[in-house]
């Protein structure tokens, strides 16, 4: 099946996003554990850092990514006229 150019460009922004939210998704999970030691040398709020981007640094973090992807697939979506038609009229 060959894709109009339209649609590549649709593809590759899709990918583009994608790729950047995950390698945020990787920095705050693997990362951020990585250095768990060091980073509790500072406090946040009166805990460790390092405990607070695990027990809630970390899932915000999550839900602000899931956010940014819906958003931004949404736009996408009704830029390219694609999608489930939320926002047609």
């Amino acid at each position: 099946m060959k894709l109009s150019v339209r649609q590549r460009e649709y593809w590759k922004r899709n990918l583009r996003v994608t790729a950047l939210l995950l390698t945020l998704w990787f920095v705050v999970t693997f990362v951020v554990s990585y250095f768990a030691r060091e980073l509790s040398a500072v406090t946040l709020f009166g805990l460790p850092l390092g405990f607070y981007m695990g027990a809630q640094g970390a899932p915000l973090v999550y839900l602000a990514i899931i956010w940014c992807y819906a958003r931004y697939m949404n736009r996408l979506d009704d830029e390219y006229g694609v999608g489930d038609g939320h926002g047609e009229s």
